[in-house]
């Protein structure tokens, strides 16, 4: 898989992971309305995280069953 593809799903889970911190800044601020939403936010990254991996996951097993098949 190419680096770009890998760097996107890392940015991802970044994004996800900060959303997280800020949600817990606001929490301990006592803003929980900005907590709520930065949770939702991080939910959303996190979501979107793992849709990507696992797609890059799902291409990536099936050029190994390609090859493993062409070597047959």
């Amino acid at each position: 898989m190419p680096t770009t593809q890998h760097s996107a799903a890392a940015e991802r889970h970044m994004q996800a992971a900060h959303a997280h911190e800020a949600a817990a800044a606001s929490h301990n601020q006592n803003d929980h309305l900005a907590a709520h939403e930065q949770s939702k936010l991080a939910q959303e990254r996190s979501r979107e995280a793992h849709e990507h991996t696992a797609e890059l996951a799902r291409q990536h097993l099936e050029q190994i069953v390609a090859a493993h098949q062409e070597s047959k």
